[in-house]
């Protein structure tokens, strides 16, 4: 990775981040290798998966040596998983990529020549993606697209500091991102039990993120991933909500960021009280009350959340139908 090679064609390193992926491992990794793309650093962390994903990896290391492969013994959590990652990266740009989802062909050299083309204080380059299920079969696309494959709303560019806190309208593993920007954030918060809100909110103040109009990337659908755990009683997720939502307001500074901020914060009330978690459905409503007064919905599901009316297992229910329903998030 020559200085001069570097200025010419920029190293892009891909930090594939492996949990009992054993059934989607290979395909993800054959997609970065794949790539026209001619400079790549491929790096893999098997985050001590209890099944043959370590073997699938080891034995693609082995017709791919220049793949470096970290193998965890004890599960370190995503977040630390992919600072190893970092750790260790050399490329000037970086993909998080999932060993579950798949880099379409053309992915990096597009997303590296906007970057390179692009002046100001951008972060970050995002892309549409189409989502498949189990068997790899296409379901939706993130951003619906019009009959030439182009998105068929408008997609946030430039400053998208408001637009993440209302809503994610971004497709994670689409992201190409400047390495130094990520180590200049410290990484991934590792103390949270997802990385992506965060970074958002902590890089969206600081930087620009550009969207490239095109589905580069395939996104895997599963039962039980991380959209899918917010419904459990016990998930970690909404109180990584929880710490992100007062990272953002102390980082607020319109009125319009503030009322993006406060509808997000309505939405985990919700969530968290359909999880049944009630202690952070009363931290999410003090942390709203620093914003706004709550509406009568909002009272009502704060009044509720005092009663501990049950309604997780019918909500769970509602999630499973939603969930087999093509969707865009």
């Amino acid at each position: 990775m020559g200085p001069y090679l570097n200025r010419i064609k920029p190293w892009v390193t891909v930090i594939c981040t492996a949990y009992n992926h054993q059934r989607y491992v290979e395909e993800a990794l054959q997609s970065v290798v794949e790539q026209d793309y001619p400079n790549v650093e491929l790096i893999v962390i098997d985050n001590a998966s209890t099944d043959a994903t370590s073997g699938c990896i080891s034995r693609f290391a082995r017709q791919h040596p220049n793949l470096q492969f970290l193998q965890n013994t004890t599960n370190v959590g995503l977040n630390r998983a992919f600072n190893q990652g970092l750790s260790l990266a050399r490329g000037r740009y970086i993909i998080d990529l999932s060993a579950d989802d798949v880099l379409l062909p053309g992915r990096i050299s597009k997303q590296v020549e906007l970057f390179e083309r692009l002046s100001g204080p951008y972060a970050v380059v995002f892309s549409n993606a189409d989502y498949i299920d189990e068997q790899g079969r296409r379901l939706s696309s993130h951003y619906p697209t019009d009959p030439r494959g182009r998105s068929s709303t408008v997609v946030p560019s430039g400053n998208v500091f408001r637009n993440v806190l209302e809503s994610y309208f971004i497709c994670t593993p689409t992201m190409m991102i400047r390495r130094d920007v990520l180590n200049e954030l410290g990484g991934y918060d590792e103390s949270l039990a997802y990385e992506d809100f965060d970074f958002w909110v902590r890089s969206a103040r600081l930087y620009h993120y550009a969207y490239l109009d095109e589905v580069l990337t395939l996104k895997r659908q599963l039962p039980d991933s991380l959209a899918a755990q917010v419904v459990k009683p016990d998930n970690a997720l909404l109180h990584s909500s929880l710490i992100v939502c007062q990272k953002a307001l102390e980082r607020c500074h319109t009125a319009d960021e503030y009322q993006a901020l406060a509808s997000r914060i309505r939405k985990f009330i919700r969530k968290a009280y359909y999880a049944e978690q009630y202690g952070l459905v009363r931290q999410f409503g003090r942390l709203l009350n620093r914003i706004e007064q709550p509406g009568l919905l909002t009272k009502v599901v704060l009044a509720l959340s005092c009663l501990q009316v049950p309604v997780n297992s019918l909500y769970r229910h509602y999630a499973r139908q939603a969930f087999a329903l093509p969707s865009r998030q």
